[in-house]
């Protein structure tokens, strides 16, 4: 079975041979490389598909459309698509104004560009799919620096099906302290020369923290969690930030400092794009030119070409990662913990930076639109961690902001 399935609405008035043919070439500029199920009028398994699309082929179909929406069970929001011939968007408006009337909801597609939304659309809902019963972990509670990243747990379990499970940072250490030290192992990483002998020696002490944390995401089957990582300093005199940026790699989201919407926000990113996302703070903007250097000191391993291991910045003690991200097309996202706001922005990595003065690993980006430092990032921010994404997701994320944290649904 597909993932996209369209199904027909067709009057009898019509000369049934020419609305075929018309029907598939419109089809085939719709899905160029074909890629979905065509059934027709056979609604048997309406509603099964990751996408299913009413294709109204001709007006004179809205009395059809009423007979059939009975047997259309469990589906509350309908995809019309439209070809803009033999009054097929008439009809489809009219269809759709009686959905709007009855409590039900819709959407018209029509236009140029129509092969770009269905994809984003099927992505989107896709990923929906894929977020509904994931378990995040919320390792000790946020830092208290967050003052404005709480998360309503109750509307993320609503919107996406996501569940947040607060375990206590007594339990996260005591995994971890029972966790085995064990040897460096082998990375293929370059140490930071000037203080290569003390990040050398806390290596063993990083993989015992990854190796607890495994243990907790393996017990509670995690899909993902935030870590409370500042108390790693005080409690083992290390830091998460090789543990964090190895589960990333993975395709396992984790967040820093206990910062929930900043998870939400990189398991969004992962489910949508199928890509990695880096978390990390703005460190300094030019509003003029739309450049915003980003700095952590985490970065998942699949997102760089190249890594040294340093110390971590503020204290100077464990492991840090200092990535070098390509410089290539980027998306920022960030969702608030009540999903009420999300930002969604596209720009250009431009270059790396190595300054002594910020978290080891640095970039600067290039907004698209330069108004956004201004309009949002100086003054009404969600927060201060961001999620970089490499390459352009705008498009589908809006889709999924739209149908899913908007609506709430995915029918």
């Amino acid at each position: 079975m597909k993932n996209i399935a369209v199904y027909t609405l067709t009057s009898s008035l019509h000369d049934a041979a020419a609305i075929e043919a018309s029907s598939q070439d419109f089809l085939k500029e719709v899905f160029p490389d074909g890629g979905f199920d065509y059934k027709g009028t056979d609604y048997s398994d309406f509603g099964q598909h990751v996408l299913d699309l009413i294709y109204v082929r001709t007006g004179g179909t809205e009395g059809e459309f009423l007979k059939l929406l009975p047997k259309l069970h469990g589906v509350s929001h309908f995809y019309l698509l439209t070809s803009g011939k033999s009054n097929s968007l008439a009809a489809s408006m009219e269809i759709l104004s009686y959905l709007n009337q009855n409590g039900m909801s819709g959407e018209i597609l029509h236009g140029a560009g129509l092969d770009e939304k269905v994809r984003a659309i099927a992505a989107a809902r896709r990923a929906s799919r894929s977020l509904r019963g994931l378990r995040l972990g919320v390792l000790g509670r946020p830092s208290d620096w967050l003052i404005s990243s709480a998360a309503d747990y109750a509307r993320v379990k609503a919107a996406l099906g996501i569940e947040l499970l607060d375990i206590p940072m007594e339990e996260v250490k005591a995994a971890i302290e029972a966790a085995p030290e064990g040897g460096a192992e082998s990375q293929a990483f370059d140490l930071v020369a000037q203080r290569a002998d003390k990040v050398c020696a806390a290596i063993p002490g990083a993989l015992r923290i990854h190796r607890g944390l495994e243990q907790i995401v393996r017990d509670l089957g995690l899909g993902g969690f935030t870590l409370r990582c500042f108390d790693l300093l005080t409690a083992f005199g290390n830091t998460g930030c090789l543990s964090l940026a190895r589960f990333n790699a993975a395709g396992i989201p984790a967040a820093c400092e206990g910062d929930v919407p900043a998870l939400l926000s990189m398991a969004i990113a992962r489910a949508v794009t199928g890509s990695t996302g880096f978390m990390a703070n703005p460190s300094r903007m030019d509003p003029a030119a739309g450049k915003i250097v980003f700095a952590h000191c985490t970065v998942p391993f699949d997102m760089v070409d190249s890594a040294a291991l340093d110390t971590h910045f503020e204290s100077g003690i464990g492991v840090g990662i200092k990535g070098h991200i390509p410089s290539a097309p980027a998306t920022i996202l960030k969702v608030s913990g009540d999903l009420s706001r999300v930002f969604i922005a596209e720009g250009t990595i431009v270059r790396n930076l190595s300054e002594p003065d910020l978290c080891r690993t640095q970039i600067e980006l290039c907004l698209d639109d330069p108004s956004l430092v201004g309009s949002y990032f100086l003054t009404a921010p969600i927060g201060n961690h961001h999620i970089i994404i490499p390459g352009r997701h705008g498009a589908t994320l809006r889709v999924f902001q739209k149908l899913i944290l908007t609506f709430g649904h995915e029918s």
